[in-house]
């Protein structure tokens, strides 16, 4: 029988509870060891240090609890201590920790890549490559394309985030922090807009003229036959969690097929349960090439994958795809155990009640506070844009004083959006209703309070 967050047995007592001398005296004098050790580009967004967690609580150092609306960043969307992903860990590790795939392989890695071939949209014929990170997920996949096709080009879009490294920089439209110094970047990569609803310039744009406004710059500006690959994410994450207009995803798809180009879906945040589908393109049916994971994979173990058609992975010639730690043993058992609880506990029915009970409320808080100038969001992928009242104009201003008010009352808020202004909600989905209730009672409070 399917089960409910609210048939499951957590460890940890799963109420908020903040002392008054917070930060406490044990996270302060961590965060000065920090200082003499850890490199200052580090940063972290919560100024306590966490010593245990389970369903939707964090318990840190001190004593305090919080409710965590933000799982890692959709990481831990089965718990950060699933029992049946620390029984698979456990068993994992007194076998062995470690061989490298390429050299002496082992059944985990085969086992997660027929899962996902099983779980990732489209009955066509699928090969699997796992990793550790979603930059790493997302270079290969563009590697892939571009010896399948023997093109160059890529294309990416406006507000899109893909990564910290070389490639991914580039695919990613934010300068500050994750570009701001550290070019020269790959080269032939290309950004196209974005369907944005809520801020077109024509609020009455479709989906489809939307695609068909980027499609028209690609053919002008690069030649659909030049292009190897359009990435995109079908929900924007760290662009402030931007769904497109509906059939702009559809006919991108389209014109790629009908090009020969290699349609890449980046669900490394958006995949996994997170929306209420096992990945967000299944909401308009398309069909991805190749789909990159990584993320709610492995209930919080490192590992990436992609999955795609046959002929485009097995284009590339042995040795070319890999890496020392790409599908390390332990992680793959993660994942195997976490992609049992996501089917155990109906994760994408859960996902979808968080969204019906979530957006009712912050729908209604947005009637009342003219400083919410969107509410957006599918499943538990959801966000508030804050703007200044009686205008679009962002307040980044008022999106970090939510949080830090948030923050002192015990609820952990992600903030996000290429103009850093909007509030992300990614509760792990097996947070019970009564805890949801009570933290989106605290950030409605601290919305009123702040406007």
């Amino acid at each position: 029988m399917t089960t409910t967050a609210h048939e499951i047995t957590y460890r940890l007592e799963q109420k908020r509870r903040v002392q008054a001398d917070f930060p406490g005296p044990k996270s302060v004098a961590l965060t000065e060891r920090r200082k003499s050790v850890v490199a200052a580009g580090v940063a972290s967004s919560v100024p306590v240090y966490v010593a245990d967690a389970d369903g939707g609580i964090i318990h840190d150092v001190d004593g305090n609890s919080f409710i965590d609306l933000g799982s890692g960043i959709a990481v831990t969307s089965v718990g950060a201590s699933d029992p049946a992903v620390v029984g698979a860990v456990k068993e994992a590790v007194e076998h062995f920790t470690h061989t490298c795939f390429m050299v002496t392989p082992y059944e985990g890695y085969v086992a997660v890549a027929e899962q996902l071939n099983r779980l990732t949209p489209g009955d066509h014929e699928k090969r699997t490559v796992l990793f550790n990170s979603g930059a790493e997920a997302v270079e290969n996949a563009i590697k892939v394309a571009r010896l399948a096709t023997g093109r160059d080009a890529v294309v990416a879009f406006d507000h899109a985030y893909h990564g910290r490294t070389n490639l991914t920089m580039a695919l990613t439209a934010k300068a500050m922090p994750y570009k701001t110094n550290f070019g020269p970047f790959a080269p032939e990569v290309y950004r196209m807009p974005m369907s944005y609803p809520y801020r077109e310039e024509n609020p009455e744009i479709t989906g489809a003229e939307a695609a068909k406004r980027a499609i028209t710059m690609i053919e002008k500006q690069i030649g659909g036959d030049q292009v190897a690959a359009i990435i995109i994410e079908p929900i924007q994450g760290e662009g402030g969690f931007i769904v497109p207009a509906e059939g702009f995803l559809p006919a991108l798809a389209a014109w790629a097929k009908d090009k020969g180009i290699v349609f890449i879906a980046d669900e490394v945040q958006s995949g996994f349960c997170r929306t209420g589908e096992w990945f967000a393109v299944n909401h308009e049916g398309v069909v991805p090439d190749i789909l990159t994971m990584a993320k709610g994979i492995a209930g919080g173990m490192p590992l990436s994958a992609i999955t795609g058609r046959a002929d485009l992975l097995d284009a590339v010639h042995p040795g070319g795809l890999g890496g020392t730690y790409g599908g390390n043993p332990v992680a793959c058992a993660a994942a195997l155990a976490s992609i049992g609880s996501m089917e155990q506990y109906g994760l994408n029915a859960r996902a979808k009640h968080i969204e019906e009970l979530a957006l009712g409320k912050l729908r209604a808080l947005a009637a009342e506070q003219p400083v919410i100038g969107d509410v957006r969001g599918r499943g538990a992928m959801l966000a508030i844009e804050l703007v200044q009242a009686g205008s679009k104009e962002p307040n980044p201003e008022l999106t970090k004083a939510v949080a830090a008010a948030c923050l002192k009352e015990g609820v952990i808020i992600l903030t996000c959006g290429t103009y850093g202004n909007v509030i992300r909600l990614l509760p792990p989905l097996v947070i019970s209703d009564e805890l949801l209730l009570d933290g989106l009672e605290v950030l409605a409070a601290a919305i009123k309070a702040h406007a």
